[in-house]
Order: C-alpha cells, then sequence, then structure tokens
C-alpha cells in the first residue's frame, strides 16, 4: 500500500484539505498502517549508538484521524463504550493475549506472543513480542516497547502525541520496569535495563551513575543493562535547601541474569533491601 505522507503533512497545516476525500484516504490508510505494524511512529537505530528516527506525518496522521472520526457507541458484554477510536481487532489471529478488561485500541501493534493484563495500550503504541503489560500498566499513545520486556502492575509509560516531532517513549527490548513506575516525556530506556519500582523517568530527571569515583548525570536516556533505582539530592531553593526525587544508575545487570529477571533478584545483585 502507498502512504502519501506530504498530504497528510499539507493536511495538518491546513485542515480546510479535511474535506477532500483524498486527505481522509491517506489518512485512514497511516493509521491502519500503524495497526497492522506495517508503520511504526519511531524506527530504531540502524547501528548501535545511533538514534531512533521520528515519523512525525504519522503523528500528525493520528491528531487528523481523530478530527475526521465521529463519537460512536460501542458494547462489548455488559461494558459501554463512547468513543472516537475503535478497540483492535483479530487478537486471536495476531497471537495476542488480551485479558478482561484490558484495551488495546485500533491503532496501536502487538506483536504475537505478547500479554495484555487488564491494562491499556493506546493509539500509535507498539508492543513487541513475548512482552507482558501487566495489571493497570499503561502504554502511552506512540510509546514503543521492544520484545522480551516486562512493565509490571501500575507501570505508566506516558504517551508522546505533540508536538509531533518529538520523541515518544522508548523502551528497548529486555527490559523490565517495577511497580509504579512513571516513564514520561520521551525518555528512552536502553535494552536489557532493570527499572526498580516507584522510579520516576521525566525529560528533566537526574539519572545519576553512581558506580564510579564521582557521579555522572544524565537526562533523557537510561544506557542498555542499567540496574535504576529511586534516589533523592539536595537543591537549594529561595526558601531553603530541600531534596528532590533523582534516579541512581546502581550497578549494571549481570551477563549470566536471565532475562526474565526478576526484580528483587536483579536489585539484591547490588545489596540494595527489598
Amino acid at each position: 500500500m502507498d502512504f502519501d505522507s506530504d498530504l497528510i503533512s499539507r493536511a495538518f497545516l491546513d485542515r480546510l484539505l479535511l474535506r477532500e476525500a483524498s486527505v481522509a484516504s491517506a489518512v485512514f490508510a497511516a493509521v491502519d498502517g500503524l495497526d497492522s505494524g506495517v508503520l511504526r511512529v519511531a524506527s530504531p537505530p540502524s547501528s548501535p549508538d545511533g538514534d531512533w528516527v521520528v515519523h512525525a506525518w504519522l503523528k500528525e496522521a493520528i491528531l487528523l484521524f481523530f478530527a475526521l472520526r465521529g463519537m460512536e457507541s460501542s458494547s462489548v458484554g455488559p461494558f459501554e463504550f463512547y468513543d472516537k477510536i475503535p478497540l483492535k481487532k483479530g487478537l486471536a489471529a495476531a497471537g495476542v493475549r488480551l485479558v478482561p478488561p484490558g484495551v488495546i485500541r485500533y491503532g496501536a501493534f502487538v506483536e504475537a506472543g505478547a500479554i495484555v493484563m487488564p491494562g491499556y495500550v493506546n493509539i500509535g503504541a507498539r508492543v513487541g513480542a513475548r512482552t507482558m503489560v501487566d495489571t493497570w500498566a499503561t502504554v502511552g499513545s506512540c510509546a514503543q516497547v521492544g520484545s522480551d520486556c516486562h512493565l509490571s502492575g501500575g507501570v505508566g509509560i506516558g504517551g508522546v502525541l505533540e508536538p509531533p516531532a518529538a520523541r515518544p517513549v522508548i523502551v528497548e527490548d529486555g527490559v523490565f520496569v517495577g511497580s509504579r513506575a512513571v516513564i514520561v516525556e520521551g525518555v528512552r530506556v536502553g535494552r536489557e535495563a532493570v527499572i526498580g519500582a516507584g522510579v520516576v523517568l521525566t525529560s528533566s530527571t537526574a539519572i545519576v551513575d553512581v558506580r564510579g569515583a564521582a557521579p555522572v548525570e544524565l537526562r533523557g536516556e537510561v544506557p542498555a543493562r542499567s540496574v535504576v533505582i529511586p534516589g533523592v539530592r539536595k537543591k537549594r531553593f529561595p526558601a531553603g535547601e530541600f531534596d528532590v526525587p533523582c534516579a541512581l544508575i546502581i550497578g549494571e545487570r549481570h551477563a549470566g541474569t536471565d532475562r526474565k529477571v526478576s526484580l528483587n533478584s536483579a536489585l539484591r545483585d547490588f545489596d540494595v533491601p527489598v
């Protein structure tokens, strides 16, 4: 199928173009491409030290899709929904397990072998093979979650739709995210990292590597195979000095650690009480 990215970008700047049938067809085709996995909002780097490539026109297509769709009622058993975006279909054929009352929205792509407990996967998101989205975990719009990941109960993976060029949240292959952790604002978590329960990662959160003789501060990126726990550090304000949250890289996942490692096992490797 051909996708007209230029037409979508022009319509995003001039909404009057939405009156044209060709524009509506291009938008619907793009969102269908996301739903089927033919397209993705962000593509992985082509080299180990490269960055993800964001396809802004697909975010524009999602936003235009909302403008084109009308509100509709739908029912699933005793549950009634009233929304613009339908639920994802064809889960059995796709090899995806969805446990009631979990929701995967149309326009998201979930690979075979993934399990979504009573959680939520939003439009534009992508979830890799054999990944577990545990109870009440949410995968926000356009987030990219890799294969063999575990998003524990209550994890919040934020959505990034606007501005269209902004990088979505990226959780690479083999990552374990502990309960109630929050990852938002385009943060990238490198492959096989372990994120401790309650860690909050935003674009401005200080991620402090404390493995060496002196702290090394990062922002927006968790290096591959890092083990990360919540921390605090002092910061001076006009009213005084206060503790503000940060994240601490305390070690690296051991080579012998199983990819399906529990958070408890990973933290015990570094003498962190659990």
